[in-house]
């Protein structure tokens, strides 16, 4: 059962494909529509891209498609699963935010949220770091 792999894949090394590309590469290989079934996050400081999955997949198998693509071993890309984390960094926050306001957006499952055990602001780096009770269990 892949209810407990994560819906995110992690692509590194995504340099030479462009994002349009990316995209066009990620519908073949799963058959699925950009933003209606999933959404790609590029991460250009770390040459990283994120898809993330709203259609119910398994995960693991589209990860062991894309590592056999015959496009994503010419861009020299790989895939992997995105990991289970209690602690997000959230950056560019306003400035005057509250811990408080910051709890409740995290703590909000439309927002893909969870219960929050703390928060530590940065004000001075208008940031904050966000630490969640547990890993989620459904989504």
């Amino acid at each position: 059962d892949s209810a407990e792999s994560s819906p995110s894949v992690v692509f590194e090394n995504i340099k030479t494909c462009s994002p349009n590309c990316l995209q066009m590469l990620l519908e073949n290989i799963s058959n699925l529509t950009v933003d209606a079934d999933f959404t790609v996050e590029l991460i250009p400081e770390i040459n990283v891209a994120v898809a993330t999955f709203m259609k119910s997949i398994d995960t693991k198998a589209f990860v062991k498609k894309c590592s056999q693509d015959k496009r994503v071993r010419e861009f020299k890309m790989t895939a992997r699963l995105l990991e289970s984390t209690q602690t997000i960094k959230a950056e560019n926050l306003p400035d005057n935010i509250s811990t408080e306001y910051l709890t409740v957006y995290f703590e909000s499952a439309r927002s893909g949220g969870g219960p929050v055990s703390d928060v530590q602001l940065f004000p001075k780096e208008n940031s904050a770091i966000i630490t969640f009770c547990g890993h989620k269990g459904n989504t």
